[in-house]
């Protein structure tokens, strides 16, 4: 059974970051990402030396499961089709922001697809899996429908700034002890574009706070206080399954929480009483895990 998604409430410009804040976000993003520095899942790897064989049960597993995260970029991409329009339904103050940002989801969404279909084409060429299986597979988590009901825009971006530094961590750490050189030059691609991601949302994470101050601290404290990877409340098994690849290599999505505190320090000169509370959060945190 799915879920039917809430309706979707608009951001306005009232509380959206500044057109032009959002512009040097987006500038910065991708002046550090060029087309030329880009990579294809077609050249980029020797596929041909792919072999799963090299690779224990749990890696394997391991592989199978990011497959699934990322390949439901669709589901991603949409939230921010839904939440940050690009068309009539916003006037036109916010589709100047909204449009400014859409050069960033369009290069974000490119490179995720890219990730899912590096991670499909290995489990291919390493011998896990048939391409139409595989199709089939994921499609039947790939229908199901993903939302981040969330009131203010900022907590979009600080649900990505956590979901993509837990998700280059993971990576770095399988990399480490896959058994498959190949395996781990994909995944160390796949990290590197990872931590690319996370460095734009922290950007505009920490233009929110040095704009809007203490008004974004409790939306902020919301997101980490509810935080689920995608998929947690859709695929069926899903905590059995992350917790076995947690056994596979060191992950822990709270560990994105001290890049976090980072970010704040470097956005505001003197902590306020809301954002010292917002750290000891982040904190207790990380402590029960």
């Amino acid at each position: 059974m799915t879920r039917e998604l809430p309706g979707t409430e608009i951001p306005t410009a009232a509380i959206l970051l500044p057109t032009d804040e959002m512009c040097a976000a987006v500038d910065g993003f991708l002046a550090a990402s060029p087309a030329a520095r880009a990579w294809d899942v077609e050249t980029a790897f020797d596929w041909d030396r792919a072999a799963a064989d090299r690779l224990t049960e749990g890696q394997r597993s391991a592989v199978q499961f990011v497959t699934y995260i990322e390949d439901h970029l669709p589901g991603y991409f949409d939230v921010y089709q839904r939440y940050f329009p690009v068309d009539g339904r916003v006037d036109q103050d916010t589709f100047v922001h909204n449009r400014e940002l859409y050069h960033f989801t369009v290069r974000w969404a490119l490179e995720e697809d890219t990730h899912a279909r590096a991670l499909a084409r290995y489990q291919q060429a390493a011998g896990m899996a048939e391409r139409s299986t595989l199709r089939d597979e994921l499609a039947v988590e790939g229908r199901k429908p993903f939302d981040l009901p969330y009131r203010h825009p900022v907590q979009f971006f600080a649900y990505a700034l956590v979901q993509e530094k837990a998700t280059q961590l993971y990576y770095q750490s399988l990399r480490e002890v896959s058994g498959d050189p190949v395996l781990a030059a994909v995944l160390s691609r796949l990290a590197r574009d990872e931590a690319r991601h996370f460095s734009f949302m922290a950007d505009v994470v920490g233009r929110y706070l040095r704009t809007q101050g203490d008004a974004v601290v409790e939306p902020i404290r919301e997101v980490v206080a509810g935080f689920r990877m995608p998929l947690a409340d859709t695929m069926r098994g899903y905590w059995r399954w992350a917790l076995r690849i947690a056994d596979v290599a060191d992950y822990d999505h709270t560990a994105a929480y001290a890049h976090l505190v980072r970010i704040i320090d470097r956005a505001v000169d003197t902590r306020t009483e809301p954002l010292d509370e917002l750290v000891r959060f982040l904190d207790r945190c990380r402590a029960l895990t």
